[in-house]
């Protein structure tokens, strides 16, 4: 089962969750319902070398696809099934959730 680390307020993860959810064979894990989740993440993010580059400019790294064997990405056109996929909600260019509070 693939883990997906999303949080509600990230426009992307909405997307995402929305596409993946009451899918069997992935586990939707929002970070900001749960510090536990929050924490999980964190650990995920600061010891995987696939959050380099996406820390180096800033951003936060969710959607977060994790499979089965700890390959980490953050393509979700790689993992999200396009036959259930819900109309696409315009999203404005560079709308990212960055930590340097640009985007969402």
């Amino acid at each position: 089962m693939t883990k997906v680390y999303v949080m509600s307020t990230c426009p992307d993860c909405v997307q995402v969750k929305a596409q993946l959810a009451n899918h069997p064979d992935y586990e939707l894990i929002d970070i900001g319902e749960h510090v536990r989740h929050l924490k999980a993440f964190l650990r995920l993010r600061d010891s995987h070398p696939a959050f380099d580059a996406i820390k180096a400019r800033g951003a936060v790294g969710i959607p977060c696809f994790v499979d089965e064997q700890g390959n980490v990405s953050f393509d979700a056109d790689a993992f999200c099934p396009a036959a259930t996929a819900p109309e696409a909600e315009e999203i404005a260019p560079g709308a990212a959730c960055n930590l340097d509070g640009t985007g969402c």
